[in-house]
C-alpha cells in the first residue's frame, strides 16, 4: 500500500463522515470536512487538532475547487434530501469539475445498493447488473457512471464504494434508529416493515477503517466494491435484543407499504419512502469477498454486540434528556 496525501470529506457531518474521520485520526492522518455551513461539522469534529473545518457552496463551481484545493484524495457523501434526488447527477457533475480542476488525484464515492435495483439471488457480487426500477435508483446510477467515467481523465482516480443499510450508536437516519430509542425510553418503536425478512445491516464505526485503506490502495481504483455487513438479522430480532437489554418486551408500530403510502398524502417523505420499500420484502444482501481479497479481512461488529452499543448510546442520550429536563424545570 501507498503512503498518501491530505484527504477531504465533503458532506462530512453525517455518521458516516464521522466514522471515516475517526479512522484517520487514529492512524494520525490530517483531514479537512467540508460542509455547507461551519456549525455541524465543527460539533462533529472541532475537538479533533488534526481536522481541517473549510465550507463550501456546491452550486459554485469556484468554491468547489477552493474546497479541493491541496487535497490528494476526495471521499464524497454529500446527501440530498429524499424528495430532491433528481439533484444528485448536477452536484456531481460540478463536484467532479471541481475537484479535477483543483488538482485532486482519488476519489471516492460512498455509494447504496439503489443502482441495482432487484437482487438476482442474494448474495450478490460485484457482477450483478444495475438495472434500477426506481427513479432513486436511476439517479444514483446516473451518479455513479459519472464517478466511474472520470477515472483516468486528467490525472484522476475514482471507485464506488457500496455499503449496505447502516446502523450504530446515535444514528439518526438508520432504519434501526426507532428501535433503540424505543428501548431505551420505554415507548413504542415505529419501524418500516416486514420485519421478519432477514435484512443486512452494516455496523458504520467499521466502515472508516475500510475506507482509510483505500484511500491508500491505489489498484482499488476504476471500479466499484461492495463493504458487508455481519450477515443478515431480522428487524423483530433487534428489537428483542435491544429491548431485552431495557428488560422489556419488544413493542413494535410497524409501517407497511400501504401504510406509508396512506401516510404520504399528508407528508412528502413517507411518500418518498414508498418506491423504495421492495428493499424491506426483497433484501439486497452483498457480497465483499473482492474487497476483503484485495485488502485482506475486514472487521466486523457481530450484531450482538452493535445493538449492545446503540442501545447504550440511546439510554445515554435518555438520561442526559431526563437531567436536562429537570433541570429546566427547577429554574423555572
Amino acid at each position: 500500500m501507498q503512503a498518501t496525501g491530505k484527504v477531504g470529506l465533503f458532506g462530512a457531518a453525517g455518521a458516516a463522515g464521522q466514522s471515516i474521520a475517526a479512522a484517520l485520526s487514529a492512524v494520525g492522518r490530517a483531514y479537512r470536512v467540508v460542509g455547507r455551513s461551519r456549525a455541524p461539522p465543527e460539533a462533529a469534529f472541532g475537538h479533533d487538532p488534526l481536522a481541517e473545518i473549510v465550507t463550501w457552496n456546491p452550486d459554485d463551481p469556484a468554491s468547489i475547487r477552493v474546497a479541493a484545493d491541496g487535497l490528494q484524495t476526495v471521499i464524497y457523501l454529500v446527501g440530498v434530501p429524499y424528495d430532491r434526488f433528481a439533484e444528485h447527477p448536477p452536484l456531481m457533475e460540478r463536484t467532479l469539475a471541481g475537484v479535477t480542476a483543483a488538482g485532486v488525484e482519488r476519489f471516492i464515492l460512498i455509494g447504496t445498493v439503489y443502482p441495482y435495483g432487484r437482487a438476482r439471488g442474494n448474495p450478490i457480487d460485484e457482477t450483478q447488473p444495475r438495472e434500477p426500477h426506481t427513479f432513486k435508483g436511476r439517479m444514483r446510477l446516473a451518479q455513479e457512471n459519472l464517478v466511474l467515467a472520470a477515472h483516468g481523465s486528467n490525472g484522476l482516480s475514482t471507485l464506488v464504494l457500496r455499503l449496505p443499510d447502516f446502523y450504530g450508536p446515535g444514528i439518526e437516519r438508520s432504519l434501526l434508529n426507532g428501535v433503540f430509542e424505543g428501548a431505551a425510553n420505554a415507548k413504542r418503536a415505529q419501524v418500516i416493515g416486514p420485519v421478519d425478512v432477514p435484512h443486512e445491516f452494516i455496523y458504520l464505526p467499521d466502515a472508516g477503517p475500510v475506507v482509510e485503506k483505500l484511500t491508500r490502495t491505489p489498484e482499488a481504483y476504476g471500479r466499484w466494491w461492495h463493504l458487508a455487513g455481519a450477515g443478515t438479522i431480522t428487524q423483530r430480532e433487534v428489537a428483542r435484543q435491544a429491548y431485552a437489554l431495557a428488560g422489556r418486551e419488544p413493542s413494535l408500530m410497524v409501517a407497511g407499504k400501504t401504510l406509508l403510502r396512506l401516510l404520504g398524502l399528508f407528508n412528502p417523505m413517507m411518500r418518498e419512502l414508498v418506491e423504495m420499500n421492495y428493499l424491506m420484502t426483497e433484501p439486497v444482501v452483498l457480497d465483499d469477498s473482492a474487497l476483503t481479497k484485495l485488502i485482506g479481512p475486514i472487521a466486523r461488529t457481530p450484531y450482538e454486540e452493535g445493538i449492545r452499543r446503540s442501545f447504550d448510546a440511546a439510554r445515554a442520550a435518555a438520561a442526559a434528556r431526563a437531567v436536562a429536563h429537570g433541570s429546566a424545570a427547577r429554574a423555572a
